[in-house]
């Protein structure tokens, strides 16, 4: 695991615990059992969806892509804003978005990720 990955934890301590699972060369962030960020080369991307994703928009933070045969594939995830690996109070803003965004997400019926923040 690299270190970045590691440090994390540190990061999201206000929001919660969180676990990393390795996904697809990168790693999926969790919390509640529920995937809200995934790591790709060092970035942290973190879950948006219409009701969130202005928030990233507006502060220019890009899209997560990735190339498919010769297309590329946007996802759900938006980098995370710089400022949560130095405020803690905004890494946990941040990651309660991304989880409610999650929780939006989650197909009806699931039970996985139910607590909410």
């Amino acid at each position: 695991m690299s270190d970045f990955v590691d440090n994390l934890n540190e990061v999201f301590a206000l929001f919660g615990p969180i676990q990393t699972r390795r996904m697809f060369g990168g790693y999926g962030v969790y919390h509640d059992s529920l995937m809200f960020g995934l790591v790709a080369d060092d970035v942290l991307y973190l879950k948006a969806d219409d009701k969130s994703s202005d928030a990233f928009s507006q502060l220019g933070l890009s899209q997560f892509e990735y190339e498919k045969g010769s297309k590329k594939v946007k996802m759900s995830y938006y980098m995370a804003a710089e400022e949560i690996f130095d405020d803690p109070n905004e890494a946990r803003e941040w990651a309660t978005r991304a989880f409610d965004a999650a929780l939006r997400a989650r197909k009806p019926g699931s039970k996985k990720g139910s607590k909410k923040k």
